[in-house]
C-alpha cells in the first residue's frame, strides 16, 4: 500500500510539472511583453516623448542596465529563498512599477515627461524583473530531469520571443490610439494575471528538498553533481555567460532599432514594421523549442552555439552589404523595402533561436540548487548588452551609417565563436562529476 502511494504522489508531481513550465513561460512572456515590446513602439516614443536618437538609445538602454544590475542578486536571493517567493515578489513589484509608470510618466498634452524621469521607470522595471529568468528557470530546472531539460528549459525561454512578439504586435497599436498609458497599464496587468498563476501552481517537487528514486521520482543528476564552489568563481560557465552577451548583440540590435531602421530607412509602414518583429519572435520561438529537443538528442549544445554565431555572423553581414547598396528603402520602391525586411526578420530569427539551448547548458553545468545565480550569470551578461546595444547604435548612426550598425553585429556574431568552448556533451560532464 505504502509503495503504490508512493507511485500515486509520483505520478502526480511529473503531471503537475507542466503545470510548473506553464507558470515559467507565462512570467518570462509577461517580462518579455515588456523589455522587447517598448521597443517595439521606439518611433512613438521617440515622438511623443521628443526624443533624438541618442535620448531613445538611452533610455531603451537603461531598461536592459536595470536587469543586467538586478539579475545577479536576484538569482542569488532565488538559491537563497527558493523561486516561488522570489518569482511572486518579482511579479508583483514589476506590474506595480508599471503601473506607477502609467500613472505618473507618460505625455499628457503639452505636458511631457523628462528624459530622467522615463529612463529612470524603465530603470526600476529592469531591476524587478530581473527577477523572472532566474527563479523561473530554477524551477523548470527542479521539475524536469537531465535528457528532457533542454526541451523544456527551450519552451520556457520561448515565452521571451512570444511575449516579444505579442508586444510588437499589441503596443505599437496601442501607443498610437491609447498613449503610453495604455502601453504600461497593460503590461503592469500581464504581470498581475502571472503572479496569481505562480501563486497557485508554482512550488518545489518533493525531490528537491528530500531526494527519492525508489517511488516515481526522477532521480535529479545535477543534485548529486552540485558543488560547494559559486558559480561565479567557475571559468567554464564565466565563458559560456559571456558569449552568451556577445551573441545577444545582434539579436538586441534587431529587437531595440529594427522598427527605426525599417522607419527612417527602408520607409516601411506600421504593419510592415510590426509584423517583421513579430515574424523575427514567432520564428525564434518555435527554433527555439526545436533547438532544445535536437540538442537533448544528440547531447551537442555548444556545437550548437558556435554554429548559430556563425550563420548569424554571415546573415548580418549579407544584411549590411544590402544596406549599402541602397540610398534608401522608400526611393527605391517598395520592393525593397519589403526585400530588406524580410532579410532583417531572417538574421533576427537565427539571432535569437539559441537561448534555451545555451541557458540550459549553463544551469545544467551548476546544477539545479545553484542554477538561479548561473542563470543570473548569463542574464546580467546579455541585459548588459542591452544596455550597450542601444546606446552604441546611434554613435554608429552619426559617424557611419546603418550599414555600419549591421556590420559590427556580424562581427559579434563571429565573435561569439571562440568564446564558446569546445566541450564533450553536459550530460557526460555531469556524469563525470557525480
Amino acid at each position: 500500500m505504502r509503495r503504490e502511494t508512493g507511485l500515486t504522489l509520483g505520478a502526480r508531481a511529473m503531471d503537475h510539472r507542466w503545470k510548473v513550465l506553464g507558470v515559467g513561460f507565462a512570467a518570462n512572456a509577461s517580462f518579455a511583453a515588456a523589455f522587447s515590446g517598448i521597443p517595439a513602439t521606439a518611433v512613438f516614443l521617440r515622438g511623443d516623448y521628443h526624443l533624438a536618437n541618442a535620448g531613445l538609445g538611452l533610455v531603451l538602454g537603461m531598461l536592459g542596465l536595470g536587469i543586467a544590475l538586478g539579475e545577479l542578486p536576484w538569482g542569488m536571493l532565488t538559491d537563497r529563498w527558493g523561486d516561488r517567493r522570489v518569482l511572486l515578489l518579482g511579479l508583483a513589484t514589476t506590474g506595480a512599477a508599471l503601473a506607477a509608470m502609467a500613472g505618473l510618466a507618460v505625455p499628457r498634452g503639452a505636458d511631457v515627461p523628462g528624459v530622467v524621469a522615463l529612463a529612470s521607470g524603465l530603470l526600476a522595471v529592469g531591476l524587478l524583473g530581473g527577477s523572472v529568468n532566474g527563479s523561473s528557470g530554477r524551477a523548470v530546472m527542479a521539475w524536469f530531469a537531465e535528457g528532457e531539460r533542454g526541451l523544456a528549459m527551450s519552451i520556457r525561454q520561448t515565452a521571451v520571443p512570444a511575449g516579444g512578439g505579442l508586444g510588437a504586435l499589441m503596443l505599437p497599436g496601442l501607443a498610437s490610439h491609447g498613449g503610453f498609458a495604455s502601453v504600461f497599464g497593460v503590461l503592469a496587468l500581464l504581470c498581475a494575471v502571472t503572479a496569481v498563476f505562480a501563486w497557485r501552481w508554482l512550488r518545489e517537487p518533493p525531490w528537491l528538498s528530500a531526494p527519492a528514486t525508489g517511488h516515481g521520482f526522477p532521480n535529479c543528476a545535477c543534485v548529486a553533481s552540485c558543488r560547494a564552489v559559486s558559480p561565479l568563481r567557475d571559468l567554464g560557465m564565466w565563458r559560456v555567460a559571456l558569449g552568451i552577451g556577445v551573441l545577444c548583440v545582434p539579436q538586441l540590435a534587431v529587437v531595440t532599432f529594427a522598427a527605426v531602421f525599417l522607419h527612417d530607412f527602408a520607409r516601411a509602414n506600421l504593419v510592415t514594421i510590426s509584423g517583421t518583429l513579430a515574424t523575427v519572435q514567432a520564428g525564434a520561438a518555435v527554433a527555439r523549442i526545436w533547438s532544445g529537443r535536437w540538442t537533448d538528442r544528440r547531447g551537442n549544445r555548444r556545437a550548437y552555439l558556435r554554429t548559430c554565431s556563425l550563420i548569424t555572423a554571415l546573415l548580418f553581414a549579407l544584411v549590411a552589404i544590402a544596406v549599402a547598396t541602397m540610398t534608401g528603402g522608400g526611393s527605391q520602391g517598395a520592393a525593397h523595402s519589403l526585400a530588406l525586411a524580410g532579410m532583417l526578420a531572417v538574421a533576427g530569427l537565427c539571432a535569437s533561436a539559441w537561448h534555451g539551448v545555451a541557458y540550459t547548458e549553463l544551469a545544467t553545468l551548476a546544477g539545479t540548487h545553484r542554477a538561479g545565480t548561473a542563470l543570473a550569470m548569463g542574464n546580467t551578461c546579455a541585459f548588459m548588452t542591452l544596455f550597450v546595444t542601444p546606446l552604441t547604435i546611434p554613435l554608429l548612426l552619426s559617424a557611419g551609417s546603418w550599414a555600419a550598425v549591421w556590420a559590427v553585429a556580424s562581427v559579434c556574431a563571429l565573435v561569439a565563436l571562440p568564446v564558446f568552448p569546445r566541450a564533450h556533451s553536459p550530460v557526460r560532464e555531469n556524469a563525470a562529476r557525480a
